[in-house]
């Protein structure tokens, strides 16, 4: 980052990488021995003190080298105090750096024998090496004696006006020390803080605003005249520094500007013009949307010159990023922190931890940002419960309509794990899953039931307190399943599973009049050694029956209340007593006895499975408070947005001043910028079209500045035209230029209008993807891309150089992408090419697609596609004649494979002109596609003539979703909204097998992947062809071979995965018939079963 190495060992509160270095070889070969375990540390201290006591530097220095040694193993050296501090001050440079070190240790603790030596600190902090000032300083603070306070201000106030930035950067860590000892000083310290602000050394910025962040967090007024400064320099500051700047200016903005989401919100407003409502109309309220929000351009400042800190080596950086975004950025951008992120998963363990548990609470919110990266989060065998545990928990919260049939698929592994703790969690998910996506509900609810016959007694529990939640949603369905989890509890022992199972009896015992009292029969058997939470529950069980059966339970109720009666437990002697109370009327019994049926069977709400971080975000992400979900000590709550936006000019800098600093360097640093890449052959022909190109833009951008005018605050064109490049001397430019004026409100105009003038003016070959490259780069104020999307173009840029190096000579090669300076390239750790920047639903990267294919059970050579079965005739209405002004369209499915897309449906659309007059230009407008469906438009119609007619073919791919593609179909005048919907069976594809195969893959598609209903089946429909005829028609299924007359099967394959469908008809007695379907995608596979259902049931 700054180049400094001091920078990274200060914050960390050790020596100087000097000092370091030369306390390396410590360890000697009599090292072992003087420092064995039965030795006596007398004998070995008294060594060490004649050594000090030496009059040779060289067995001083050794002495010295070995106490280090000693403080960075750990171990205790205080006793060596005063030998040490007799050598404060020794004339030779190398001693006294190291007995500087040991007394910034133990200057603490030795308080008295460091005061003796107090006039040696302050001749040291006039000595002409830095290295000594700045010891001198950090002992001299360590040094915690209130009698001392006055001369420690007197000292950093020297420090903080020190030429070296190394010693002023010890001035602000010396700022904390002070006001941790002396808190009255603070008004003294604010004005040492204020002057270190100003300060231009990226050295000393993150120590200042630490500083800032101890000693007076609340006086945003100081930051108002550095915040350019310090979004500037950020990129050059060292990492810890970039992380407390980055939490600081998060809390800043959040005072500072308007909520950039507001704009989310107006713009849906107004999305959709009503239908009689005029061009100009419309146009008005554009207008109105347009004025609604504009970022201030220091939001946009922070935002731009943090983007490149995405892709820092250190994780910390990452995170307190994603966090800004999170917290500053328009929701429409926040996605691109999430590559970051995810690239962070292949740290270790304890970063893993924290990164998830900020995704965990970003999902809930925004799901569209980490479904792309869904595989990323699937859990490894090697990960550590804590690890599994919290992938469980994001998985759950991306889980929808899409990808619930992979992650059930996955759930389903987990469950077998060996981790108990994590397959009881891994229940929990498939509940909540249920419960949120209403189509897989029955699914889920099914495999928890075949989970009951595991042989885990855990597993078994855990599955029969979820069923019992989902039991709640909807019971009056699931009589059967009530019936089947009593007879488990003769074999379930777990004591939070049988009050479970007895509490759905009893609440439920109405649906099940036999089973209930032969259930409260064997557990009053039982009672004396059952746990108190079963005992508790199976004298609900007793009191419900009482009320509602009391014919048969009367005496059982009456024997379990008198064991109740005498129970150990004071809990269950009470329960007894206010149950007998209640139920049984007696003389004694208050008003409440006859109101007791409504109290035990009153309706009780369902339960809300809701995860774990949905409160978490009421806190600043990454922080400690959010890791623990409580308020940590010195924890600073982000403020809400502001309703009225506050004065900007508060960050203007006084234009004189920092012109007159400014001018000198900027004229030294113009010409070096060559020079400095020229190591190699390949860097010199990159840099010198770089400089060339930046210089001439430049150039151009001052030019235009003074026609138009001298004193304007347009200079932010001239400062955008070099953001394509983050180079050192190119940032500190744009630097200068952002504070030497200030910046425009509406500049993102300009900027995108003098860019593109550039642009044309430079370029002298044809080269117009470059230009469009060059445009967007330099309009990123106004937008940003997506990340990857950029990621993808910059990897473009630089092959096409590569290739063209010696060809091309140096003048016409165009400006480099921006993303060329970065470090890493995201792309080599997650090879998913999805957008992130626009929230994205079910879309699959091409890599997880491809695993999934692998899986998916189509790939055997024996299951062909095959042609069309049936063609419906059926067409659907996409725009009526009078909606469209004449203009009248149809659309129906051809069922042949897709031509532009194998995972696009093709779709036939007749287009019909019934005016009398030629429409022109009929073509496919804006379209509002769900995330993650893609369309292929068919090819504009010139012309069509009065009373005329025409087909096109389009291509969409629906994703596996029902959801209706929308999109405007124009003409050369109007435009109307228009949308497509598929039924579900459309989205498959015939495949032919033999009877052999299907029943093998059929085996395979079993529990959650079974779906089935009992039909009636009128008579006249029971025939093989009626069967066939109807089943085709109503989805694209081919024919399978059946042996059986009574059984009828049809076989296909979804068109977005491939994964199979498979159908089964088998006809029973008493003309029903039994409908299975099996397959991967079990939301596909209810849905079609609920659309089969009626075709085959109707007469």
């Amino acid at each position: 980052m700054s180049g400094n190495g001091f920078s990274y060992s200060e914050q960390g509160g050790e020596a100087a990488p000097e000092l370091a270095q030369e306390a390396a070889p410590t360890a000697t070969p009599s090292a072992p021995a003087a420092f064995g375990l039965f030795s006596s540390d007398i004998k070995k201290n008294e060594d060490l003190k004649q050594m000090l006591e030496s009059s040779k530097d060289s067995a001083k220095l050794d002495a010295m080298k070995r106490i280090v040694g000693m403080i960075a193993k750990g171990k205790n050296a205080s006793e060596l105090f005063p030998a040490v501090v007799k050598n404060v001050a020794s004339k030779n440079i190398e001693i006294k750096k190291l007995v500087y070190v040991y007394l910034m240790r133990y200057a603490e603790e030795q308080q008295d024998l460091a005061l003796l030596s107090i006039s040696t600190f302050q001749r040291a902090l006039k000595d002409p090496n830095q290295l000594i000032r700045a010891s001198a300083l950090r002992v001299l603070s360590s040094i915690r004696v209130p009698i001392i306070v006055p001369i420690m201000m007197l000292a950093i106030k020297e420090a903080s006006s020190d030429l070296s930035p190394y010693v002023r950067k010890n001035a602000a860590h010396a700022i904390q020390k002070l006001y941790s000892l002396d808190p009255e000083q603070k008004e003294m310290l604010i004005e040492v803080i204020e002057k270190l602000l100003k300060d231009r050394s990226t050295l000393v910025a993150g120590s200042v605003v630490m500083a800032f962040e101890e000693v007076c967090p609340d006086r945003i007024d100081l930051i108002h005249k550095n915040y350019r400064k310090l979004c500037n320099l950020l990129v050059d500051v060292e990492e810890w520094g970039q992380v407390v700047i980055i939490h600081m200016l998060t809390r800043y903005a959040r005072t500072q500007f308007v909520s950039p989401w507001k704009d989310d919100e107006v713009v849906e407003e107004y999305s959709e013009n009503n239908f009689y409502e005029s061009d100009e109309e419309q146009k008005e309220k554009d207008q109105k949307v347009k004025n609604t929000y504009t970022m201030d351009p220091d939001h946009r400042l922070l935002l731009r010159n943090t983007k490149p800190l995405l892709q820092s080596r250190n994780a910390a950086v990452v995170v307190a990023v994603a966090q800004l975004y999170w917290h500053l950025a328009p929701k429409s951008e926040a996605g691109i922190v999430s590559k970051s992120l995810v690239r962070l998963l292949r740290s270790n363990r304890e970063v893993q931890y924290i990164v998830l548990q900020n995704i965990a609470t970003m999902s809930i919110q925004r799901k569209g940002m980490f479904e792309p990266y869904l595989k990323s989060f699937y859990v490894r065998s090697t990960d550590p419960t804590m690890i599994k545990t919290l992938k469980l928990e994001i998985l759950t919260n991306l889980a929808n309509e899409a990808n619930i049939s992979t992650l059930l698929r996955e759930f389903q592994t987990y469950v077998k794990s060996q981790d108990k703790q994590f397959a009881a969690a891994t229940i929990q998910a498939i509940g909540r899953c249920a419960t949120n996506i209403a189509e897989v509900t029955d699914t889920c609810l099914n495999g928890l039931v075949c989970l009951l016959s595991n042989r885990d007694e855990i597993v078994v529990a855990e599955s029969v307190v979820v069923i019992k939640k989902l039991l709640q949603t909807q019971p009056a369905h699931h009589g059967e399943i009530i019936k089947h989890m009593a007879k488990l509890l003769d074999n379930i022992t777990v004591p939070v599973a049988r009050a479970s199972i007895l509490w759905l009896i009893g609440e439920y015992c109405e649906r099940v009049p036999k089973i209930a009292p032969d259930v409260l029969r064997k557990t009053a058997k039982s009672f004396t050694n059952e746990d108190d939470l079963v005992k508790l529950q199976i004298l609900n069980l007793g009191a419900k029956l009482y009320l509602t059966n009391s014919k048969q339970t009367k005496l059982l109720t009456q024997y379990v209340l008198n064991l109740g009666k005498y129970d150990q437990s004071y809990d269950i002697r009470d329960r007894t007593r206010f149950i007998r109370q209640l139920i049984v009327p007696n003389e004694k019994s208050g008003a409440l006895s006859k109101y007791a049926k409504k109290i035990f069977l009153a309706q009780k709400p369902a339960p809300l499975l809701e995860s774990p971080f949905k409160d978490r975000d009421h806190f600043q992400l990454g922080t400690l408070s959010h890791t623990l979900n409580s308020r940590a000590t010195g924890y600073l709550e982000l403020s809400d947005w502001p309703e009225v936006v506050p004065d900007p000019s508060v960050r203007n800098v006084d234009i004189a001043e920092s012109a007159k600093e400014w001018t000198g360097i900027l004229g030294k640093k113009e010409k070096p910028t060559e020079k400095f890449y020229s190591e190699s052959e390949e860097e010199e022909d990159e840099s010198a079209s770089t400089s060339a190109s930046e210089s001439e833009s430049g150039s151009e951008g001052e030019k235009e500045d003074k026609e138009e005018d001298s004193s304007d605050e347009s200079s932010g064109s001239s400062s955008s035209s070099k953001e394509s490049s983050d180079s050192e001397s190119d940032s500190k430019e744009s630097t200068a230029k952002k504070t030497s004026r200030a910046p425009d409100e509406s500049d993102t105009e300009d900027i995108k209008k003098k860019a593109k003038g550039i642009s044309k003016k430079r370029s002298t070959s044809n080269s117009s993807d470059t230009e469009s490259t060059s445009s967007e780069e330099s309009s990123s104020d106004s937008k940003t891309e997506p990340d990857s999307k950029s990621d993808s173009e910059s990897g473009k840029s630089r092959s096409a150089t590569s290739s063209k190096k010696e060809e091309k000579p140096v003048q016409d090669r165009k400006t480099p992408n921006k993303q060329d300076m970065f470090l890493l390239d995201l792309d080599d750790f997650c090879p998913v090419t999805t957008p992130v920047a626009v929230p994205t639903a079910a879309l699959f990267s091409p890599s997880l697609t491809a695993d999934l294919e692998g899986l998916s059970l189509s790939s055997s050579s024996v299951i062909d596609v095959t042609t069309q079965v049936s063609v419906p005739t059926k067409t659907h209405e996409l725009l009526h004649r009078m909606s469209g002004k004449g203009l009248a369209a149809h659309y129906h499915f051809s069922r042949q494979p897709g031509i532009f897309d194998d995972r696009m449906v093709s779709v036939q659309v007749t287009v019909t002109n019934a005016t009398d007059q030629k429409i022109e230009n009929i073509h496919i407008g804006e379209k509002k596609l769900p995330p993650g469906m893609r369309m292929h438009e068919f090819n504009p119609i010139e012309c069509l003539e009065p009373a005329g007619s025409i087909t096109v073919s389009m291509g969409i791919d629906f994703c596996e979703s029902t959801q209706m593609a929308s999109f405007q179909l124009c003409t050369k005048d109007d435009h109307f909204n228009v949308n497509i919907q598929p039924p579900v069976g459309e989205l498959l594809l015939p495949v032919t097998m033999s009877e052999k195969d299907f029943k093998k893959e059929q085996g395979m598609l079993t529990g959650m992947n079974e779906t089935s209903a009992t039909i009636a089946v009128a008579p006249q429909n029971s025939t093989r062809l009626v069967i066939i005829e109807r089943v085709v028609k109503a989805a694209n299924l081919g024919i399978v071979p059946s042996g059986q007359d009574n059984i009828h099967r049809f076989a296909a394959k979804t068109v977005h995965s491939g994964s199979l469908m498979l159908v089964t008809v088998e006809l029973k007695e008493s003309s029903t018939a039994q409908l299975i379907i099996n397959t991967e995608k079990t939301v596909i596979g209810s849905v079609l079963l609920r659309e089969l259902k009626p075709v085959l049931s109707q007469g």
